[in-house]
């Protein structure tokens, strides 16, 4: 029974780790219901800093995501969305000491060992904005941190829950809006 419970420790574990770190931030004043079409701001995508397949793999994403909230695509968008990328390598230390110590008949002293290991990840953030098309100002703003997976059989499916995710945030719903005007 322990180690069926050491199992679901485990698991429980693992898995909140792996989940996307979303934050957003919006103009309180805005209505977001006048936001049916959109496009891609050509000129903010160009400067993110990571390869042209990763950019078509997030701008595909975003695509699904938006058509499934009834957005549409057009040459004449009321909302413009940019995107761009930061990363950082997050380094984990992990130290286990074991020894002899007092109580119990253990005595003082004794055998023991440190056991130190590190590894390293590579933590993405994806930043989707929205940019008002006729006064050209971010109205809204998502962002989503995540471990980068090195298999790049992965990368699909890493980009897709990283966008789905931030943009679950995408429109405030009302009851944000009014628990951030308190």
């Amino acid at each position: 029974m322990k180690g069926y419970i050491l199992i679901l420790f485990t698991i429980g574990l693992l898995s909140s780790c792996a989940t996307v770190d979303v934050a957003v931030d919006y103009d309180r004043e805005v209505n977001f219901d006048n936001y049916r079409s959109y496009a891609f701001y050509k000129p903010g995508i160009d400067q993110a800093t990571i390869s042209d397949l990763d950019k078509k793999r997030i701008l595909r994403a975003i695509d699904f995501e938006l058509s499934q909230k009834g957005m549409m695509k057009s040459e004449n968008p009321d909302v413009l969305i940019s995107i761009f990328t930061e990363t950082k390598e997050r380094v984990n230390i992990y130290q286990n000491n074991f020894g002899y110590a007092w109580g119990w008949g253990w005595g003082w002293g004794g055998p023991g060992f440190n056991n130190v290991t590190t590894s390293t990840t590579i933590e993405g953030t994806l930043f989707i904005d929205f940019i008002d098309a006729d006064k050209r100002e971010l109205i809204w703003q998502g962002l989503g941190t995540d471990a980068l997976s090195k298999n790049m059989n992965r990368k699909d499916e890493k980009i897709k829950e990283i966008v789905k995710e931030i943009l679950l945030q995408y429109p405030p719903m009302e009851e944000e809006k009014q628990l951030a005007q308190n």
